[in-house]
Formats: C-alpha cells, sequence, structure tokens
C-alpha cells in the first residue's frame, strides 16, 4: 500500500469536502440540490467507474480471491447485524432505528470506492466491487427493514436487482469473463465519467456538513458509535482474516471497506421513515471527518501485518 498515495487522497478529499460545505454556505448550493448529486453520482458516474474497473483479464487466482471478498463482506454484515441487534435496546426508538442502520450499512459504496482504489489502484476497485455486493443487499434489504419494520421480499428483491450499482457489477462481471471487446470511445467515456464519483461523493458530504454544523455533533453517542464504527468492527474482521489467513490483498480491503463511516443514505430513509433526522446527520458527517483521520492509521497497521 502507498502511504504517500492515501495522504494525497486524504488532503484532495478534504479539500473537495471543504468545496462544498463552503459553496453551500455561500448560498450558491441549496440543500435540495443533494438530491441532485446523490442521484447522479448513484445512476451515472460511480456505475460508470464500476464497469470501467472491470477491464482486466480474469484467472483462476482471482476466482479464488472473488470468493473470498463475497464470503468475508458476507461474514462482516452478518456480525454488524447481530450488533445492531444487542447494542441499542436504551436508545429511543428513533434514534436506535438510525443506529442500527449505520452500524450495518457503512459509506463503503460511496467514499469506499475512493479510498479502494487510492491505496489499491485499479485492483483494488475491482475487488472492492465484488466486496460491495453483499453490501448493497443488505442495503435494500435488512438495511432498510430497520426504518420501516416490516420488509416486503418482492420489493426489496426490486430494488436489489434494479439498483444502477449492481446492474453495473453484473455488466462488468459479463465483460471481464467473456472478454467482451468494448470500442477505445466508449471505454474512454466510461473511465472520464468515473473519475467524477469521488469528488461529487466529497461535494455531497460538504453540503451535509454545512446544513448540520458542527455544535450537535460532538457527543457520547457519536463518541461510542465512531469508535463502534471505525475501530471495533475493523479490528474484529482484521483478527479474523490473519486468523483464517486469508490473502492479504483481501483481507486490506476488508478492513478497510468495513472501517468506512455511516452510510450517506442513513439520513435519507430518516427524513423518509420519520426517525431522528438530525441526528442521523451527524452520526454521518461525524464518523465521516474522523474516518478521514482514521484511515491513514488503518493503512499503516495494514502495511505491518499483511
Amino acid at each position: 500500500m502507498n502511504l504517500t498515495k492515501l495522504f494525497n487522497l486524504q488532503f484532495l478529499m478534504f479539500a473537495e469536502m471543504a468545496a462544498g460545505y463552503f459553496l453551500c454556505r455561500f448560498h450558491v448550493l441549496k440543500p435540495n440540490d443533494r438530491s441532485v448529486f446523490s442521484k447522479a453520482v448513484i445512476s451515472l458516474f460511480l456505475p460508470a467507474n464500476i464497469i470501467a474497473s472491470f477491464d482486466t483479464e480474469l484467472n483462476g487466482d482471482m476466482l479464488k480471491d472473488f470468493l473470498q471478498i463475497i464470503l468475508v463482506g458476507t461474514a462482516v454484515h452478518i456480525f454488524c447485524m447481530v450488533l445492531a441487534a444487542f447494542l441499542f435496546q436504551k436508545e429511543k426508538e428513533e434514534r436506535r432505528k438510525v443506529l442500527q442502520f449505520a452500524t450495518v450499512c457503512s459509506n463503503a459504496g460511496f467514499l469506499g470506492n475512493a479510498v479502494a482504489e487510492g491505496v489499491y489502484g485499479q485492483m483494488g476497485m475491482l475487488y472492492g466491487q465484488i466486496y460491495l455486493i453483499p453490501v448493497r443487499i443488505v442495503l435494500w434489504s435488512a438495511g432498510v427493514s430497520y426504518f420501516q419494520g416490516k420488509a416486503d421480499i418482492k420489493t426489496t428483491m426490486k430494488k436489489i436487482l434494479t439498483h444502477p450499482c449492481i446492474i453495473a457489477v453484473g455488466i462488468g462481471l459479463l465483460r471481464m469473463i467473456f472478454q467482451i471487446p468494448v470500442p477505445e470511445m466508449i471505454n474512454g467515456t466510461l473511465i472520464s465519467l468515473g473519475r467524477c464519483s469521488t469528488p461529487l461523493i466529497m461535494v455531497f458530504l460538504g453540503m451535509i456538513l454545512a446544513e448540520s454544523g458542527f455544535a450537535s455533533m460532538i457527543s457520547v453517542t457519536n463518541l461510542k458509535f465512531a469508535f463502534l464504527r471505525l475501530v471495533f468492527i475493523p479490528v474484529c474482521v482484521l483478527a479474523a482474516c490473519l486468523l483464517l489467513k486469508i490473502d492479504p490483498l483481501v483481507t486490506g480491503l476488508s478492513v478497510l471497506l468495513s472501517a468506512m463511516p455511516a452510510a450517506s443514505t442513513t439520513a435519507v430513509l430518516a427524513e423518509q421513515y420519520h426517525a431522528d433526522v438530525s441526528f442521523a446527520a451527524d452520526c454521518v458527517v461525524f464518523s465521516t471527518i474522523l474516518s478521514i483521520a482514521v484511515l491513514p492509521v488503518w493503512t499503516i497497521i495494514l502495511n505491518a501485518v499483511c
């Protein structure tokens, strides 16, 4: 792993988040514009980045790694669901829903893409998309059920199968497995669009910060949640991967992607299902800011043990 590259990425992410913050504070962008950014990233820029990341030749070692990373990703989310079931019983219902969802559903799909690509390059982006398959399935099934109570299986499956990022993973896998040739002009377009995803994600998070402010973010509950999300869960993932002698690249990616902050969709779903929206926004922003400081530490640790 390249520490210099990661530190450069950290600065870039801070700068892009600051841009979103000041654009919103000076009323160039409005809070309602966040939905446009979110839809654009999910529907176009991130899927383009995903499809472009599968432009590689498949071999036996990669198939083995793919199976490992899917199993690790699935196990991580089962573990997170167990934690969510027991840790927040004393919280009020409006906050308990937020904390349960944010424990199970991290920002690996948004922020994780940038970190995986920044630390491990194209292979990080490629393997990261495989890890994110169970992440996105859990988001639209168990994740949403924390807010709406009982999930409709038919509706849930439809959301999973029609999610732009899941479709992009399917297209990318077909492209890689069958080595489907893609014209250079189309491939160049996918790469160009994909490069826009990270800046837009960070501007989006800066806009959330501008609206929610700093004062309410620092609380005992938020500190405990951030420790759980950024330290405790990845420590458990690292210990399990080392014990089971998982491939170093798969281990590193799994730890980094499990050390992501609360999902950006937490606040959106909290508003939709009448949970504590302000608290949800605080969880997202506070854990995101801390994660940018914590990730280099995780990278140093992974360099030493993997």
